[in-house]
């Protein structure tokens, strides 16, 4: 199983889009500051995740919502929960 997630930074407000094999190891890593491109904005929160049967379906999903670079379209997603 597989997962694309948005997390958003408590701090600063801005979205993180990923995609992993293992959500919760993943969030914690993002939270720990290991990883470069999530470090400046923890701590980070889970707002929206979706579950894949594939590691190519949850990255063409991911790519998709990273395509949008909208704010607005992102917030949509989100609140479509």
């Amino acid at each position: 199983m597989y997962f694309v997630y948005i997390l958003k930074s408590i701090t600063t407000g801005k979205y993180y889009i990923g995609s992993t094999g293992d959500l919760n190891d993943r969030l914690q890593r993002h939270n720990q500051g290991r990883s470069k491109a999530t470090k400046l904005g923890i701590p980070w929160e889970l707002v929206h995740s979706e579950t894949f049967g594939s590691r190519a379906e949850a990255m063409n999903r991911e790519m998709q919502i990273k395509s949008w670079k909208s704010h607005l379209k992102i917030d949509s997603l989100i609140a479509a929960k």
